[in-house]
């Protein structure tokens, strides 16, 4: 397009332009930027996502596309605008990124807002270092000013940088500029900024940015105007530092008014550089108001053809800019355009007046028509004067058929027929009845192309009216024909068209793919899909399939590339298209591909493996772990198939394929993925599959093992459930444990061998029969605080007694536990049982008649019940034994009891037994219980007061006080040393011990003799009371005698259950019951005698009397070991005659049997009565 360009010199426009970059955001232009894009989330993932490329390059396309969007509410599609300001700042602070790169970080931190705030300290670091690019350090500067009240504790230090002479006057210029852009911050030095404005030694370049930085200081800089304007007048002053003076002084508003006269004489000055001139009349024109009293003077130049053209030009335009105090001259500035003779610059600059000049330039309306359609006046003030038409808008109206006609007629100039063109569509609804006209102009072929392609734009721009001609517009594109610039500005007109070019989107399309059609026609067809968005969604692939042709300009590719960001986030498979063109390209182009890659594809994951790896990216990762290698495999697995078409991509993904291959342990269950690339490999001729085979067949040999691994841990893991399962669930016992086919053939072997030798699987598989394992124990009965743990034991090899508590604190290889009756033997082996945390199972002697592991075998089920499985237990120390009474069974019974521990001398195994002639295991320690020591007597007496009953006579300091007065009495010196040595004896067996002291309890006076005896009378008398009946004494001996024969425990509850009642009274607890539950879940309930002493009280009831049954059972049981605590008993129950001749015979049997467990104490028992 032709385009008029007035004659000022090269020098001057540059400075101009200089000027305006920074003018036209002060809120006095008129001139109005397009506003910035809203991006969405995608667009913004996919920057961040470049921000992290190793190419330094990609980093700078990604600040300067943040730059195109508006950033102002950048939270409501990022999260965290933070990490986008620290991603940033790292950059711009790494001085091995290019320099460039840099630069577009500072300018990014500018407008990043709140989220860069933190480090404005740093980015002023950047600024005063003087080893810093100085592009870096401009750009610093920028962002600073840009920053806003976060930079403002700085303000003196940018200024520092502003007057450090030794400082590049580039980043100086900047400085001034965001020195001006910080406001009232910077006013205090407002002075230092003149003061350096006036240094003729500054170059004048920096000294006019100081002058724009005083621009933007308004109020602050008004004390100082008599100062800009010396400056103004000031001839020695470099014309461009006087030319921004001026400018300043435009912007000073109300401060300014009283040397509005001084600018006006500098504008009338002939012998002034024009550049400044034009300067003051730039003021003027800001000035408004202010200036109305030398409109005429403005006016008068304008109208003085001796004036240089150039400044009358700017007459016009000052006068165009001064709004309703130009009124009374518009006729004048109507004249000049009128006037042929009036240079054609300044003619033009009049048009340009009265278009801005609005209603006051109404009445002239006609004549700038005229001068439009006046064939005679120059191209180029026509060309203004329809621009002013366009501007005057609704006065022009009545005129748009004249405007209308011009369009038509080709004896016109084509440009000025555009201007037309151009105007109409300005007008709007007004032109609406001749958008045909104008489309009638774009097809006429003998106008200039130019000019038609200006058309078609005006067409695009005239919105709905030009709806009913979009098929005729898109006929120019599609027309081979038609010039390309034409075809292109169609292309563009249907893009701005909006949703009436959508039924067309499938024809703009084909206009891309056609390769026979111009390059610049192709892009301009992807420009408009990509402005007509969802519509184009449908040919999004077919738009990406343009950039598979590398003939094709790069710069048309980049153009079609930026279409599809207009149009959505790419997915793979057009990402890799994008990304192809990488390997086609230059250095310079290599980054903007690899921009445009991570930007379409949005930043996921999936794009940034891809060029992690591929498009020539600076490193590639040395190591990788196996979740990453996978994914990697995945991303490259889906890109394969997109890449068909695209050699050099591919060649590519298979090399990093391969290279991906070698860099991890692989799994067996990757081997699908591994598999999937190397046939795709194979299948499309790259030798990189061999590596993929290597890769296989190594990891294929392994996977025998890992898959027999997987099988091993899953059958050991349900097996392990099972066990879990097994101590809760019968179904579970009695099909996988106590089933030996299953447990064998589904256990595989080692389950078996497990459940044996490891502690925590014995542990479970005994669980569920641990009542069973300690049911002879009476658990339930029993009170760990009853026990007395300060009784002494004799150990082999120690010439003292020890505590039994640190001689066994568990049961540790084989003892042999010796005691008389009641000194404790059952109850601590109920104590160890019961603190101990390993298995252990509890036996009456009695029931190992058929030997101990038959025994053990009755408490058991399943695999638990295996005679080997429990001999392997035994042998290495699994399974604690305690084997309670040996003194009860016969020798028979004993002995197998001792051939099963000899045989099993690792195992643990502690037996209790009261004195006797019999030969104690090879393998064993005998360790010999003692009985109380004279001090041990009153503290047992004492620790038995919270087990007495609640309702006892005596407690409390009452009782303490009864035992004292007891002991006293029953260990008094004053007796003989044989009833001394009788007393002692007695209170120091623990059982007697206990009765005495729940006699004690009672106000009782126990008789040592008759414990047994005095209880029962207790009792008995206490029976008569509470049933009404003498108590069945005879009767229930007989019982009891019975029980003993045949070897039972529990007592006949349903013959005697008044009985059994009474005996297990609390103050007496002479027996003791257990409840439980039988395999039906009935509710059942045993009675056993608390202690052997007193079943034997009810036994000896048979053996007394002057009858031949008694006399009989005196002689039947003298060998029998169940019947040894009767005899005893015997001794102080007989008349002394009848125990006297009961000695004898015990006497005659030991010296026959050898055998003097019995009649020895029998004796000892006898000599205090004799």
């Amino acid at each position: 397009m032709y385009t008029y360009i007035k004659n000022k010199s090269l020098f001057f426009l540059f400075l101009i332009t200089l000027l305006l970059t920074l003018l036209l955001c002060l809120p006095w232009v008129s001139a109005k930027e397009k506003p910035k894009p809203k991006p969405e989330a995608w667009q913004i993932n996919g920057i961040v996502a470049a921000l992290d490329d190793g190419h330094d390059g990609v980093k700078k396309f990604a600040f300067d596309k943040l730059k195109e969007y508006d950033l102002q509410n950048l939270k409501l599609v990022f999260d965290k605008p933070e990490d986008i300001a620290q991603k940033v700042f790292k950059i711009l602070k790494d001085k091995s990124v290019d320099k460039d790169a840099r630069a577009s970080a500072a300018s990014a931190l500018g407008n990043l807002g709140d989220a860069a705030q933190p480090y404005v300290k740093d980015i002023l670091d950047i600024l005063k270092d003087k080893s810093v690019d100085s592009n870096v350090r401009a750009n610093a500067a920028v962002a600073l000013g840009n920053l806003g009240d976060a930079a403002q504790p700085y303000v003196k230090d940018i200024l520092d940088i502003l007057k450090d002479k030794s400082v590049d006057f580039n980043v100086r210029y900047y400085a001034a500029g965001a020195l001006g852009n910080l406001g009232n911050a910077a006013q205090p030095y407002v002075k230092d900024i003149l003061n350096f404005l006036k240094d003729k030694s500054v170059d004048t370049t920096v000294r006019a940015s100081a002058a724009e930085a005083l621009v933007n200081l308004g109020d602050a800089a008004q004390p100082y105007v008599k100062d800009i304007l010396d400056f103004l007048k000031d001839k020695s002053v470099d014309n461009n530092v006087r030319y921004g003076a001026a400018v300043a002084l435009g912007n000073l508003g109300n401060a300014a008014q009283p040397y509005i006269k001084d600018i006006l004489d500098i504008l009338k000055d002939k012998s002034v550089d024009n550049n400044v001139r034009y300067g003051a009349a730039v003021a003027l024109g800001n000035l408004g108001d202010a200036a109305q009293p030398y409109v005429k003077d403005i006016a008068d130049i304008l109208k003085d053809k001796s004036v240089d053209f150039n400044v009358r030009a700017i007459a016009a335009e000052a006068l165009g800019n001064l709004g309703d105090a130009a009124q009374p001259y518009v006729k004048d500035i109507a004249d000049i355009l009128k006037d042929k003779s009036v240079d054609y610059n300044v003619r033009a600059s009049a048009a340009e007046a009265l278009g801005n000049l609005g209603n006051a330039a109404q009445p002239y309306v006609k004549d700038i028509l005229d001068i439009l359609k006046d064939k005679s006046v120059d191209n180029n003030v026509r060309y203004y004067a329809a621009q002013a038409l366009g501007n005057l808008s609704n006065a022009a109206q009545p005129y748009v058929k004249d405007i209308a006609d011009i369009l038509k007629d080709k004896s016109v100039d084509n440009n000025v027929r555009y201007y037309a063109a151009q105007v109409l569509g300005n007008l709007s609804n007004a032109a609406q009845p001749y958008v045909k006209d104008i489309l009638d102009f774009l097809k006429d072929k003998s106008v200039d192309f130019n000019a038609r392609s200006n058309a078609a734009k005006a067409l695009g721009n005239l919105g709905n009216a030009a709806q009913p001609y979009v098929k005729d517009i898109l006929d120019i594109l599609k027309d081979k024909s038609v010039e390309s610039n034409v075809r292109a500005s169609a292309a563009e007109a249907l893009g701005n068209l909006g949703d009436a070019a959508q039924p067309y989107v499938k024809d703009i399309a084909d206009i891309l793919k056609d390769k026979s059609v111009d390059n610049y026609v192709r892009t301009s067809a992807a420009v408009a899909l990509g402005n007509l968005g969802d519509a184009a969604k449908p040919y999004v692939k077919d738009i990406a399939d343009t950039l598979k042709d590398k003939s094709v300009d790069n710069y048309v590719r980049v153009g079609v590339a930026v279409a599809l960001g207009k149009i959505e986030q790419l997915k793979l498979n057009n990402i890799v298209v994008i990304l192809d063109s990488v390997y086609y390209e230059g250095q310079l182009q290599i980054a903007q591909w690899r921009f445009l890659t991570y930007f379409l594809g949005g930043g996921i994951n999936e794009v940034k493996t891809l060029l992690t790896w591929l498009g020539k990216p600076k490193v590639i990762p040395d190591k990788l772990t196996h979740a990453e290698g996978v994914k990697t495999l995945e991303v490259f697995r889906d890109a394969w198939e997109p890449s068909q078409n695209l050699p050099e991509l591919q060649q590519d993904l298979a090399s990093q394929i391969a290279v991906v291959a070698r860099k991890v342990s692989w799994q067996p269950q990757d081997i699908v993925i591994l598999e999937t690339h190397y046939h795709n490999l194979k299948n499309a001729g790259f030798n990189e599959a061999d590596s993929l085979q290597s890769v296989i067949v190594n990891l294929k040999g392994w996977q025998w093992f890992f898959n027999a691994r997987i099988t091993i841990i899953s059958h050991a893991l349900v097996w392990l459930a099972l066990i879990f399962a097994y101590p809760k669930f019968p179904q579970v016992q009695a099909i996988f444990f106590w089933n030996p086919w299953v447990r064998r053939i589904l256990g595989v072997g080692y389950v078996g061998f497990l459940l044996t030798w490891v502690p925590f699987f014995r542990r479970k598989l005994f669980e569920p029969f641990k009542p069973s394992l300690l049911a002879d124990a009476g658990l339930d009965n029993f009170n760990p605080e009853a026990y007395f743990p300060e009784s002494l034991v004799k150990v082999p090899g120690a010439e003292k007694p020890q505590a039994i508590n640190q001689v066994l604190p568990s049961i540790t290889g084989q003892i042999v536990l010796e005691g008389d009756s009641g000194l404790g033997k059952s109850m601590f082996l109920r104590y160890l049982v019961q603190t101990s945390r390993r298995i252990v199972v509890y036996l009456p002697a009695r029931k190992c008649d058929k030997g101990v592991i038959e025994a053990i075998q009755a408490k058991l089920h399943g695999q638990a019940q295996d005679a080997d499985f429990l001999k392997n237990l035994i042998y290495s120390g699994a399974l604690d034994i305690c084997i309670d009474g040996l003194n009860e069974v016969t020798a028979d019974t004993r002995a197998k009891i001792c051939q099963f521990v000899e045989s099993y001398f690792r195992g643990n195994i502690i037996m209790a037994t009261q004195p006797l002639e019999w030969t104690p295991p090879s393998t064993a320690k005998i360790y010999k219980l003692q009985s109380l020591e004279l001090a041990q007597i009153q503290q047992f007496l004492l620790s038995r007061q919270p087990q007495l009953p609640k309702d006892a006579k005596i407690q409390g300091d009452n009782y303490k006080q009864a035992c004292n007065n007891y002991l006293t009495q029953a260990l008094s010196q004053q007796q003989s040393p044989e009833e001394l040595a009788a007393n002692q004896r007695i209170l120091s067996n623990p059982m007697d011990l206990s009765l005495v002291a729940l006699m004690l309890s009672q106000g009782e006076s126990p008789n040592l003799f008759h414990l047994q005896q005095q209880q029962y009378v207790l009792m008995a008398a206490e029976y008569l009371q509470e049933w009404k009946q003498e108590f069945p004494l005879k009767k229930f001996s007989d019982a009891v005698y019975q029980m003993r024969l045949d070897d039972e425990q529990a007592l006949p509850a349903a013959e005697f259950h008044q009985v059994l009642q009474s005996l297990e009274d609390d103050k007496y607890k002479m027996v003791v019951s257990r409840q439980w539950q039988n395999e039906e879940g009935a509710a059942k309930k045993e009675w056993y005698f608390r202690h052997d002493k007193i079943m034997e009280f009810f036994l000896v009831q048979n053996f007394l009397g002057d009858n031949e049954e008694a006399e009989k059972h005196l002689i039947d049981h003298m060998g029998d070991p169940r019947f040894r605590g009767v005899y005893f008993l015997l001794a102080t129950l007989l008349p002394l005659d009848a125990a006297k001749e009961l000695r004898e015979k015990l006497i005659q049997y030991a010296a026959d049997t050898k055998d003097h467990t019995v009649s020895d104490t029998f004796v000892q028992l006898l000599r205090p009565r004799s």
